[in-house]
């Protein structure tokens, strides 16, 4: 199969769907990868590295995608990559469709079809592709919740962990996922004081032996919610509903009764955010003020760091991109792991939470329904 990589253009965006190390991989099972010129500049990977490991390069995303016939990605495409999609073409990479009815319609419309990684499946009912890039995202919320409480950029002007004698900063996680789970051990290894909050009891009870309780763990309702919040000087949303959008567990309502310059990493943007005051912001331009409160909801953590996390995404993605470029379609009825990435396809939507989160009417039949635009 031809397999092509254009160069992320989402801002600040510094990762590459394929890393040299997988195109080797690709062109050695006797597959054509065509890799975009500079599409590696991020992570330090020039063209001529990738032509050792067995890629053609092309100067254009044009040429990627019309050489290609499974393209694959990092992050969404933007209009001017949608507009470049065929019906023959097998899109792979992050989607977030839930929150994006713009970019559903663009996909709906080209007839490709789309794979997200953050609804491709394991065994265990886990979610492999999206596990790596929660991990770092988890870990660098602590690092951005760290800086935007320096009183220079508007915060508290608490330090994390404190010092002897002064008590230290309150961070509060909201889901003991992947990525909460990761929040908690750098805010902990911090020194910070630190309290998870999640609906499983189970889960919190796993949370409770890995901490050996370092780390307070609380059942989520809405009045345990509320208090933590308010208590916090930091708070990191990290909920995670597959395919659909992320809950509002912390209104606007609240943001007055909490600390002045209080922090809100809401890692869960890609997928709308759980603030009901969060909006996307990029590493250019990375936090803003709501009621005193202030709001880090960057939609692309992991791409400041692109040489950890491209190869740590390509570890999880390498074994799909494989099934697929050996199998196509055909994979889909040979995995349902992987058949459960399936977003769009024939001009439907085909994932139900996905589905419902756009309001659409109907799935895998027929043409979806209007999404209504707020």
């Amino acid at each position: 199969m031809r397999i092509g990589v254009p160069t992320e253009i989402k801002s600040n965006e510094f990762r590459v769907g394929l890393v040299p190390g997988s195109v080797r991989e690709l062109t050695a099972g006797g597959h054509e990868v065509v890799v975009q010129s500079g599409a590696g500049g991020g992570i330090f990977a020039d063209d001529a590295t990738y032509e050792r490991a067995g890629a053609r390069i092309v100067p254009t995303a044009e040429a990627v995608f019309e050489a290609a016939e499974l393209i694959v990605k990092v992050k969404e495409p933007l209009a001017s990559e949608i507009a470049l999609l065929r019906p023959h073409h097998i899109l792979f990479t992050y989607l977030h469709l839930a929150p994006d009815p713009g970019q559903a319609r663009g996909l709906l419309a080209s007839g490709a079809t789309a794979i997200a990684y953050e609804t491709v499946t394991d065994a265990s009912g886990g979610l492999p592709l999206l596990a790596p890039m929660s991990e770092v995202a988890g870990r660098l919320s602590m690092e951005a919740a760290a800086l935007a409480l320096r009183r220079p950029t508007g915060g508290r002007g608490v330090l994390l962990g404190g010092v002897p004698g002064v008590q230290p900063a309150k961070v509060v996680v909201l889901g003991g996922g992947v990525v909460g789970t990761h929040a908690a051990r750098m805010a902990a290894g911090l020194g910070a004081h630190v309290s998870i909050i999640d609906k499983s009891l189970p889960r919190l009870r796993q949370l409770d032996e890995l901490f050996e309780g370092r780390v307070v763990t609380l059942a989520s309702t809405m009045h345990a919610i509320e208090d933590a919040v308010l208590e916090a000087d930091v708070v990191v949303g990290a909920v995670l509903v597959a395919g659909a959008s992320a809950p509002k567990l912390v209104s606007r309502s609240m943001l007055p009764s909490m600390k002045r310059g209080a922090v809100l990493v809401d890692v869960s943007i890609d997928q709308g955010g759980c603030f009901e005051t969060s909006r996307p912001t990029t590493h250019a331009d990375p936090t803003y003020e709501v009621d005193g409160i202030i709001h880090y909801c960057v939609a692309n953590m992991p791409g400041a760091v692109p040489v950890t996390s491209a190869q740590a995404l390509n570890n999880a993605t390498l074994p799909f991109v494989t099934k697929l470029a050996d199998k196509g379609l055909a994979a889909f009825d040979r995995d349902p792991h992987l058949a459960a990435g399936l977003n769009v396809k024939d001009g439907r939507i085909m994932h139900q939470a996905v589905q419902m989160s756009l309001g659409f009417d109907r799935i895998g039949k027929g043409k979806p329904e209007p999404v209504a635009v707020a």
